[in-house]
């Protein structure tokens, strides 16, 4: 039974050797000259405001949750649509039923104003309701 996960360990420890490996050639070959300038925190091309513990805004972690379902829905339907004819209605219904009950969550985020960038109109009584 174990022998037939041998390959994968194999792998695994290629691939974590050649990580190593790569680290330590680009430390070794690569320039290393620190200065103050790029030892400074840097985030996204702007420089760091406020804590690092400052709590984030309920819209961003509604969008998030927003990419995550719709890219979820990415990996279930293009497999369904390349293979489509060879599906019965069963699975078309099926996939009807999955992408309106994903439309019904893109009406309530809509609603909800997380695609609504300007923060002063983001109803947040509305979202932690």
């Amino acid at each position: 039974m174990i022998e037939q996960y041998i390959p994968i360990f194999v792998l695994l420890g290629v691939a974590i050797v050649l990580a190593l490996a790569f680290m330590l050639l680009s430390r070794l070959l690569g320039p290393y000259r620190p200065n103050t300038t790029k030892l400074k925190p840097y985030e996204s091309g702007m420089d760091p405001v406020g804590q690092a513990k400052d709590r984030y805004s309920i819209a961003f972690y509604l969008v998030a949750m927003e990419f995550i379902v719709f890219d979820l829905e990415v990996v279930f339907l293009f497999p369904w649509a390349v293979r489509f004819m060879d599906h019965g209605t069963g699975t078309f219904i099926a996939m009807v039923v999955f992408i309106v009950i994903l439309f019904i969550g893109l009406l309530y985020t809509i609603k909800k104003g997380t695609l609504d960038w300007d923060l002063k109109n983001l109803k947040y009584e509305a979202i932690t309701e």
